[in-house]
This record gives C-alpha cells, structure tokens and sequence, in this order.
C-alpha cells in the first residue's frame, strides 16, 4: 500500500476496514454542509385520487384497467396509499425524522386534464399541489419537483400516439409552463423527466409497463408496437422536449424564480463478464446503450458511436439546432441507481429479431457462473452491489465532465409477506445495511471529487411498485394495506431518524 495514491489508499483503508468488521460510522456530518437528504415518490405511485376533483385519465389508468393480467394480483394505483389526502400526514412523517426535502411528481392530468392547454387547467389540480408545496416549505422541507413521472395523458395518446409523435414536445412545453407559473415562485428545483431509460425500454420493448406496446417476439401478449424503433423514437422525444422546456424555463423564469432545472436518469454499473476484449466492450457497450443514450446527447450534443454503429437507421438523428438545444440543457443530473449486472457479448447474428434488447449485443445478467453478483432483493432485477453507486458517479465524472449530481433514488424491496407479523415486517436490517453501505461508497466517490449534492432514499413508504403491484416494499415506512393504509416507521426510519439527528 505504500505505492498507492492518496484517494486509492485511502478507499482501501475503508475496505479492508469494513471487511475485517470495522466498519467506519456514518452521520449527517460525513457529508458535506450542504448536502441534502430527502426521500422519493411519484404521483401515480403515491396519490390515487385518480377520478377525483377533476383529474383526467393518464396512460397508467388505462393500461391498470384494461390490462390487469400484466400487474401483479391485477392491482393498480387508483387508491395507492392515499398521498392526495394524507400528504399532510406524510410531511409530518419527514419532519419528524429530520429530512431535508422531497422529491415528488406532479401528475400531467390532474394539471391539463386531456393533456393539453385547449382542454382548460384544472384549478382543483392546481391546488392540491399549492398545499403540498406550502405544507412541506412551512415544515423545513425543499421541494424537488418531477414534472414527468411516466404518467402521460391518455388522451394525447389516443389522439396522435404520446411520445411516439413530436407533437408531444409543444404540449409537455405547455404543461410545464403551467407549472413554472404556478408553482415556481417555491420550487427551486425542477425535473423534466424520471427515467427515459425505463418508459421508454419497459413501456415500448418488452411491453410491461405503460403503454404496453412491443413486439410479438418479446413478449407474446402484446404483438402491437415495434420494439426495434418505437423505443428510440421514444427516447429521441422525450430528449427534445426536456430541452425545449429547460430553454424555455432559462429565458422565461429561471432570473426571477432562481431555480434550477435537470433531468434523471438511470442505470445499472456493468462488469464485463469475463477479461476477454469482447466483453469488456460488452459492458461499455451496456453503459451506452443504457446511460450514455441520454447522457451522451446532454453533454455532447449526439447519442454515442456505439449506438449509432449498433443500431443504424433505426436510430434518430438530431438536427443541428436540436443537437444545439439538446446539448447542455440541465443545471444538474438526478442519478437513479439500485443495482449491477455482468455483461457478455453475443455475436451478431442474422436470425436475431431486431430489437432495443437485441441491438446491445450482449446478455446482461446478475449472476456469473452461478454465482450471483450480490444478494437478489425481491425484486428479480435488483442484486445488491453497493460499490457499483460509486463507480456510476466515477464514470460520469470521468465521461461527462463532472456534473453537478443529485441521487434522486436509492433503494431495496422486499417481499410483501402477508404471514409475518407486523413486528416483524417493521424489521428491516436488510435495508438499513443497504443504505449504510451504498452511502458510505456515495461518502467515498466525493472524496474523489465527484459533485454530489444530494441524497433521496426510495421511498418514503410502501407504494405502487408498477407490474409488481403491491407484492413488494420499497418503503422505509411501512404502509398496512389491510387496515387503512395506516402508516408505521420500520426499523431503517428510525436508522435514518438517527442518522439525520446525530
């Protein structure tokens, strides 16, 4: 260890320390002064309400009702848990354990009821995120505000298809604005758009999340979209009209409201599966065709060259002034991180069918010869390797210049045990030892000069977990579905209560 550099010995130190059970003591105070701790929901997850006080239909309503086969125990988020009427309960709950802020969304329809300005603002909408707003200010919490969540009306899908039509981009433009006019004077931190990577892969490749399109060999229960074009073109809409709308937000109200306004993304870390060339271009390849389809366009104003030799014509292209408005449009990134995959190279192939998840060329799995890459979580897509949030954040740093970065989510699920007591159910050790660990590699990575700001743990109570229904928790306050949707802190709420107020 005497060779080493200062920062590599350093981060070998805490290793080796952690492994030989040393494990060094976190606080509020191992992060910087300003750092922000907050949690993280969403609207469709979180309110329900969804008929009431004149909120229009979004593409998640449809697909719950008309496709209850595809969500776990044909649940759906019509009631949720009630966020729309208990959010002054909830906000109670951050104060109390010493939070920072919130990171919610705000619900397209519930603002624009079909979606667009010619059908009128709903002024009951409007209102309930004013109270919301107000309550958390009025309670020491900032809001961070997501202006799309994946709940895009159901009526502009209806009328020309949503994100799959440009038209999308002048009215997500409009309804932003609303909510610049309506609520900015409060909100000093603004998010386009959660996830592209997810709407547009889970919502138009494999068909499982709203609104269900792929194709017939992905998924034999819904042959009706095009998986080799359809998610590009998704994602290439959704780029333009986060950057018409932080254009729009710098020239028109950024001066005066003093906010600031960026987009999340997320990605899984990839370990080539093997030291063999291909598979070490496997796993960059991973990281381009996952993170770098948005990061790429962001900073450097184009998607990356393996996407463009990988995927061809079927691959938008910017036009000057898009590539011009497209490039650094944001004030600061929100990373989503949960997990780590190996990646292996496959061949190219004539018989394969063309698709988003056959153009990466490589087969992304958790577990290597067998052995997993961390511990599976209920969720069969989350294996725990905390290490890999640390070389997100090294990679972009590396990549992307060193952007300002918010972890907007960070979280573990565990199965929704209906023959566990609820003292049992309240007992998380598992999730207390995730954040530990995956805050202390957070720790690490701005040691090495990576520009975090923030931290939001997913979530602050039990929700809505998409296809999965209700089946899983993600919260680290318990909600109890079978009397009341009364909420309880489990045992990582009052770690983090600790943690915060140490």
């Amino acid at each position: 260890m005497a060779n080493c550099g200062g920062i590599t010995c350093l981060l070998l130190f805490f290793v080796f320390a952690w492994i030989a059970g040393a494990k060094p003591e976190l606080h509020r105070r191992s992060f910087p002064a300003n750092f922000i701790f907050g949690t993280a929901s969403s609207a469709y997850q979180y309110e329900g309400a969804w008929n009431e006080d004149g909120r229009g239909p979004s593409i998640w309503d449809n697909f719950t009702h008309m496709h209850p086969e595809k969500i776990a125990n044909g649940d759906n988020g019509d009631v949720a848990i009630d966020s729309y009427h208990r959010y002054k309960e909830d906000v109670k709950i951050m104060k109390d354990m010493g939070l920072d802020a919130y990171r919610f969304s705000i619900s397209w329809t519930r603002i624009l009821p079909n979606g667009s300005l010619s059908g009128g603002i709903n002024k009951e909408g409007v209102n309930y995120y004013n109270n919301l707003i107000n309550e958390l200010i009025s309670n020491g919490l900032k809001p961070f505000v997501t202006l799309f969540h994946w709940d895009s009306p159901q009526t502009l899908e209806d009328k020309y298809g949503g994100f799959l039509s440009e038209n999308i981009v002048a009215d997500f433009q409009d309804y932003a604005e609303v909510c610049f006019k309506e609520f900015g004077d409060r909100v000093k931190h603004w998010i386009t758009f959660n996830e592209p990577w997810s709407y547009s892969s889970l919502g138009y490749t494999m068909g499982t999340g709203a609104p269900g399109r792929c194709s017939s060999y992905e998924s034999g229960h819904c042959p009706v979209g095009d998986s080799g074009t359809e998610p590009y073109i998704v994602a290439h809409h959704q780029l333009l009209a986060h950057a018409a709308t932080v254009a729009m937000y710098r020239q028109n109200y950024q001066a005066h409201q003093k906010g600031k306004i960026g987009i999340t993304l997320n990605s899984n870390w990839f370990i080539p599966y093997s030291k063999s060339i291909l598979d070490i271009a496997a796993a960059k390849r991973s990281l381009d065709f996952m993170y770098g389809w948005f990061m790429n366009p962001l900073v450097y104003g184009d998607y990356p060259f393996s996407m463009r030799a990988y995927v061809g014509n079927h691959l938008p292209k910017f036009t000057e002034e898009q590539s011009k408005l497209v490039q650094g449009s944001f004030d600061f990134i929100g990373l989503n991180y949960y997990t780590s995959n190996y990646a292996q190279n496959i061949p190219f192939s004539k018989t394969v069918n063309i698709s988003y998840s056959t153009d990466i060329h490589a087969n992304q799995s958790g577990d290597r010869n067998g052995v997993f890459i961390g511990p599976q979580a209920a969720s069969e897509w989350l294996y725990v390797y905390p290490p890999g949030i640390r070389n997100m954040l090294l990679y972009t740093k590396m990549k992307y210049k060193n952007p300002v970065i918010y972890i907007t989510e960070n979280g573990v699920d565990e199965f929704n045990n209906g023959t566990l007591s609820l003292e049992e159910q309240l007992k998380d050790d598992m999730r207390i030892d995730f954040y530990k660990k995956h805050l202390f590699f957070v720790k690490m990575a701005i040691k090495e000069g990576v520009d975090v700001r923030g931290y939001f743990a997913w979530s602050l109570l039990d929700n809505f977990e998409w296809a999965n229904g209700y089946t899983v928790r993600f919260g680290i306050n318990y909600v109890d579905y079978k009397d009341g949707l009364k909420r309880y802190p489990k045992s990582s709420s009052k770690w983090f209560t600790k943690f915060l107020k140490n």
